[in-house]
């Protein structure tokens, strides 16, 4: 059986993004990042955060709410300017 391409919307790319640049800005490798996912109860590797940074893996709920509490954040932050963009 065929597997389906994954799509990433609008609001995950946007997320991946500012995930990748609030990483980088706290000095963060994707292993320091995703250790402390799984420290905070998400088991997660660099490798499934590296996919979720280059859009490759959709980024669930759990994994939003995990890594924006290691980056130090509020979820809503990691779709800041997806929230703010108008739409159609």
């Amino acid at each position: 059986m065929a597997t389906r391409p994954i799509e990433i919307g609008p609001a995950g790319i946007q997320a991946a993004r500012n995930i990748e640049r609030l990483r980088l800005l706290r000095g963060l490798s994707q292993q320091d990042l995703a250790e402390r996912c799984t420290a905070l109860g998400c088991p997660m590797t660099n490798t499934a955060l590296s996919r979720t940074e280059r859009a490759r893996r959709r980024c669930d709920v759990d994994d939003l709410v995990a890594i924006a509490a290691a980056l130090g954040i509020s979820p809503s932050a990691l779709l800041a300017d997806y929230l703010a963009a108008p739409r159609g």
